[in-house]
């Protein structure tokens, strides 16, 4: 007998794990990621904020990536939690619909805020003379707001094809968070359109940024071939290396997820690369650009001193 739909007004969220021995430990091990996570992206606003050495477009850029980040893991990872601790994780579907609207916001935000990060240091390395008239504070205002237009727009194609769709009487959600895919799986309604949308916003959100990436780096490893001295050739990849590592882990575990039909991505192996790019990335990026970094290291010990860079 089919099941006759319904108009459901919460989700349920099934969780990381349904282990009964692994919630616990695994609680305290995300909450401890989400502490750092919080700390060091703070700690990094705080840091650039705090002296104006730092206040340059390499670090206005990463200024704007920490806050990113904050948000994005602080949207994502205390529900997140709560499904560790609680025998139903739920959640009403106006709560999920903001989950998944803040989800997508961030996710593209950060995917052209690291483009925007790879043509500041293509016109730092390759262009040096004309870098403080190319990369103008006005310039940077520009860059930023089409950052957050485009992540809006992406944001409100992709919650827009969900909030359409009609949902049947099952509401449990195959995952941690409100992402796209599990939701498609409980909608009553044929999802050729939503899966369609979600391929041509994600790739643009993507592969656009990822193509201004690879031409940035391209002529900058052309620009660096040409330059004599060893110490100019180690001095440039120092100053990219930082950017590329978060360039990979990023782009790499959210194209493993967002450019994979739906039936060719299991939704269990589908929340190991979402843990990856929702929990571990934002974790991560203010650690390497802080240890890799010789401005970040020198101006966290003068503020721990009490001195700031006037």
């Amino acid at each position: 007998m089919a099941m006759k739909n319904s108009s459901v007004t919460e989700f349920i969220l099934a969780g990381l794990t349904d282990q009964p021995g692994l919630q616990i430990p695994l609680f305290f091990l995300f909450l401890c990621f989400y502490v750092i996570t919080v700390m060091g992206n703070l700690g990094l606003i705080t840091l650039i904020g705090l002296n104006s050495h730092l206040h340059t477009p390499m670090y206005f850029f990463l200024f704007n990536l920490s806050l990113i980040d904050f948000c994005y893991s602080s949207t994502i990872t205390p529900k997140m939690l709560m499904s560790f601790v609680s025998k139903k994780n739920i959640i009403l579907h106006a709560g999920c619909m903001t989950q998944l609207f803040f989800l997508f916001f961030f996710v593209i935000s950060e995917c052209f805020i690291l483009s925007a990060m790879a043509y500041d240091h293509y016109v730092a390395i390759c262009k040096p003379l004309v870098y403080t008239v190319t990369m103008s504070p006005e310039v940077c205002f520009l860059l930023l707001l089409g950052v957050y237009v485009m992540a809006f727009l992406g944001a409100m194609s992709h919650t827009g094809s969900i909030l359409i769709l009609t949902f049947c009487a099952d509401n449990l959600v195959n995952h941690f968070m409100c992402d796209i895919f599990p939701l498609l799986e409980l909608s009553c309604n044929s999802t050729y359109v939503n899966e369609l949308v979600v391929f041509i916003f994600v790739a643009i959100g993507i592969r656009m940024p990822i193509v201004t990436i690879f031409i940035s780096y391209a002529l900058i490893l052309s620009n660096i071939l040409h330059i004599s001295f060893t110490e100019g050739r180690y001095k440039a990849f120092r100053t990219c290396s930082s950017h590329i590592i978060v360039v990979c882990l990023f782009f790499g575990s959210g194209a493993f997820m967002y450019l994979k039909p739906l039936s060719l991505l299991p939704l269990d192996q589908g929340k190991v690369s979402s843990l990856f790019y929702t929990i571990v990335v934002p974790l991560l990026n203010p650690l390497i650009y802080s240890l890799r970094n010789k401005d970040v290291k020198i101006a966290l010990r003068k503020t721990l001193r009490g001195k700031t860079f006037s």
